[in-house]
């Protein structure tokens, strides 16, 4: 296979041809960089490309492997992280031109932990100001590679448009109200939200400290385990990290989903979604329930409370998050972020007491309606593709902005998993994605029904033509 036509391969697929030595990870690295030179300029999914570390990790993992020293499945396989994740000696912006000279001393953990797996750092990818809803002003949107006029999703755009169009064979992306599964289902890529506190936030730019998650953004649902595998665990320069052991994240598949319980809300899941996502999940459930799955009729908490707190809930946090520069540069900021600042510094002690309640309170119930199942099937978002003239105008409809967030707020609040996956294409060609959420910790459960969907559909497989 010619080097300029592995930039689809998945991890797994690659580390066999790696660990064999029938591809190099110098003569690969110099493939991958030299297709986003070329393609990148009209994508802009890097915020920064890292083209002499990445060619210097990648002869360091030429020669281990060439010794049969390898770390991981992820050694000598090039990667991009989020531009909110620290890189030692490398600009960290965070989206933000007020920080496009922060040049951090160390590594985030989740940065170092996949160097110390052999992964190649190809760069950082571009995202959201401070990881909000909107880009700043003097920094471009990534282009989705479907369609240039169809959103590209959120915080993590960069991330699913990297993975997407072969510019990266896995990325991180972070999550704080739906920023890897917003740019996994418009870019038709595998992401893996996993348990807050499951992987350490040491060294990734805040944007809401208790409702940040970092995770994977792949090409698949083993991909996404096999990174994951590499960055959870606890980090003692994070105390909320969770102290719990980091399982095997691929071991619990056996090929089938026999004995798995798989919830579905019809009322949740299908209100109030349009036509193209309502018959993309329902496909989506059939193929399940024909793998073996046992489908459980469940009743979801109502979530209309908790998806209107979350904005706030957000808000209070990112206001303390910004407290060093906000509002004393408030003119180096873009009016989104600045608007939610705003809003965060104005509420009252009282009424965000009031949100912390009701947020615990749904916390609780999600524990209980998951109790007795292995993974709950929802939409990403209730909206199939969206335009980009569509998502502009979102916000001023709160009915519409509160509604592409029903999906995805409730599990930042309540901190379970979700894997989110391609389950179909609209009529125009563009994906439509779904996700397994999980009980708190349940990753090898929903890592194994993404697994096997994915064997039994070729959604996953599908690549833009770039």
């Amino acid at each position: 296979m010619a080097l300029d036509d592995l930039h689809y391969l998945e991890i797994s697929e690659l580390s066999r041809l790696l660990a064999a030595r029938k591809v190099s990870p110098v003569e690969l690295t110099e493939a991958m960089l030299r297709r986003i030179e070329r393609l990148d300029p009209a994508l802009k999914s890097y915020a920064l490309v890292t083209p002499e570390l990445a060619l210097a990790q990648a002869r360091a993992a030429e020669q281990m492997i060439g010794r049969r020293q390898i770390l991981s499945q992820l050694h000598g396989v090039p990667i991009a992280v989020k531009d909110l994740c620290w890189t030692e000696g490398v600009a960290t912006a965070a989206g933000m031109p007020l920080h496009r000279n922060f040049v951090p001393a160390v590594d985030a953990t989740v940065v170092r932990k996949l160097r110390e797996a052999g992964a190649i750092l190809l760069g950082k990818l571009q995202l959201t100001e401070g990881a909000f809803a909107d880009h700043h002003p003097d920094v471009p949107a990534p282009i989705n590679p479907w369609h240039r006029d169809h959103w590209s999703g959120a915080s993590s755009s960069g991330s699913g448009v990297a993975t997407a169009a072969g510019l990266c064979f896995g990325s991180l992306g972070s999550d704080t109200g739906g920023s890897i599964r917003f740019p996994s289902a418009a870019n038709g890529t595998t992401g893996l939200k996993p348990t807050w506190g499951r992987v350490s936030r040491f060294g990734c730019f805040e944007l809401a400290a208790s409702l940040d998650h970092i995770g994977p953004m792949c090409r698949s649902a083993a991909d996404s385990g096999v990174m994951l595998g590499a960055i959870a665990g606890s980090d003692p320069r994070d105390p909320t990290a969770l102290r719990s052991a980091v399982p095997d994240y691929l071991a619990a598949d056996d090929g089938t989903l026999r004995g798995v319980r798989v919830g579905f809300d019809e009322r949740y899941a299908l209100d109030d979604v349009d036509a193209e996502t309502r018959r993309a999940v329902e496909s989506a459930l059939a193929t399940v329930r024909s793998l073996g799955a046992e489908i459980v009729s469940m009743r979801f908490p109502d979530v209309a409370a908790v998806v209107a707190d979350w904005g706030l809930n957000c808000a209070v946090e990112t206001a303390v998050a910004h407290d060093a520069t906000f509002p004393a540069q408030r003119d180096r900021y873009g009016p989104g972020l600045a608007g939610l600042i705003d809003a965060g510094r104005a509420l009252s002690g009282v009424d965000y007491q009031r949100i912390l309640l009701r947020r615990r309170d749904f916390a609780g119930r999600v524990v209980a309606a998951l109790d007795a199942v292995d993974a709950m099937l929802v939409p990403a978002q209730p909206i199939a593709a969206p335009t980009v003239a569509r998502m502009a105008t979102l916000g001023q409809v709160p009915a519409e902005l509160a509604a592409l967030t029903r999906y995805t707020a409730p599990f930042d609040m309540s901190g379970h998993p979700t894997l989110t996956l391609p389950v179909a294409f609209t009529v125009a060609g563009l994906p439509i994605g779904a996700q397994f959420v999980g009980r708190r910790l349940g990753e090898p459960a929903i890592v194994r029904v993404g697994r096997a969907f994915q064997r039994a559909t070729e959604w996953h497989r599908r690549h833009p033509k770039v």
